[in-house]
């Protein structure tokens, strides 16, 4: 009897509708290999949920708060299901990104200056001297994120609106020019480095990366080999450092501007990186040979307890 996988996607962050299209991406792929799968859009019954199912192994299509921050990981170690990607201090740790700020610093990963702050703070005054970036600690997809460039003379008052979702905490950070590069790991092998190229934005933000044509993705990237060769070292040192497992994607700024710094920074490690065929880790899969089928099969193969 074929293998019984539960697709945990949908959720209910602000990140459900990119959470749904992975999932749907992974269930389908994994159907074509001859595993035998549940969808479950992912509620306050979960728990339930997976213990009348009883599968096999639960594949983590979750994006954002409750399901890539160490919650529905923690979940599935008390029903001994054994899962997908990181467990859950290192995705509790990689979702809150001052905190994981800190533990990448202290291993030696280069990461932008910056200090935490609440959005009535960020709202108020300027809380480092522009550019800077604003980005929510613990929020994906670039909700809430706002490049606050020289010259500006206010922060972004949208932070203080009514229907704000995003948490009140506020990473504030020195914007780096240059380069937006990424790099997936799988298990231990960091796969090629793709520099991403905004279409319809200044910078990659959610149009970007989910509007068709919204973004070019150059893999593998043109850079150095040298620059190459770091970036790939640098995804595998933050991947380490954070305790990840599985597959996750580190994005890099680097900055190679005329008469700029030549820095590369780590902006953030996605512990459940976008998981449709054309997404970016899938795309490193695919150049590194591996079909996306192979790519969820080796996942499901690579899922365990006590991760």
């Amino acid at each position: 009897m074929s293998q019984h996988i539960a697709v945990l996607m949908g959720g209910l962050s602000s990140e459900r509708s990119v959470s749904l299209r992975s999932g749907e991406a992974c269930a389908k792929a994994l159907e074509a290999e001859g595993y035998r799968v549940s969808r479950l859009d992912v509620g306050c019954e979960i728990a339930y949920a997976l213990t009348a199912l009883k599968p096999d192994v639960a594949l983590n299509a979750l994006h954002g708060p409750g399901g890539e921050d160490g919650c529905i990981q923690g979940l599935l170690e008390t029903l001994r299901i054994p899962y997908t990607h990181s467990g859950v201090l290192a995705s509790a740790l990689a979702a809150h990104k001052d905190k994981a700020k800190c533990v990448m610093a202290a291993a030696g990963v280069p990461v932008p200056a910056g200090k935490t702050v609440t959005r009535f703070e960020a709202a108020k005054a300027h809380v480092l001297p522009p550019p800077y970036v604003l980005k929510p600690v613990s929020e994906g997809s670039s909700y809430g994120v706002f490049i606050v460039k020289e010259g500006c003379s206010h922060p972004p008052q949208e932070l203080l609106r009514p229907d704000w979702t995003h948490g009140d905490l506020m990473l504030a950070e020195r914007y780096v020019a240059g380069r937006e590069l990424t790099c997936a790991v799988l298990g231990d092998r960091p796969l090629g480095v793709t520099e991403i190229k905004s279409v319809s934005s200044e910078w990659y933000d959610f149009d970007s990366k989910y509007t068709p044509g919204g973004s070019i993705h150059e893999l593998p990237a043109k850079i150095k080999e040298n620059i190459y060769l770091k970036i790939q070292d640098l995804a595998l040192k933050a991947h380490k450092a954070l305790g990840c497992r599985g597959i996750s994607r580190t994005d890099f700024r680097y900055d190679d501007t005329p008469g700029g710094s030549g820095e590369i920074v780590v902006l953030e490690v996605n512990t459940q990186p976008g998981m449709t065929e054309t997404s970016l880790a899938p795309e490193m899969a695919a150049h590194a040979g591996m079909t996306f089928g192979e790519l969820v099969t080796w996942m499901v193969q690579d899922a365990s307890c006590d991760r």
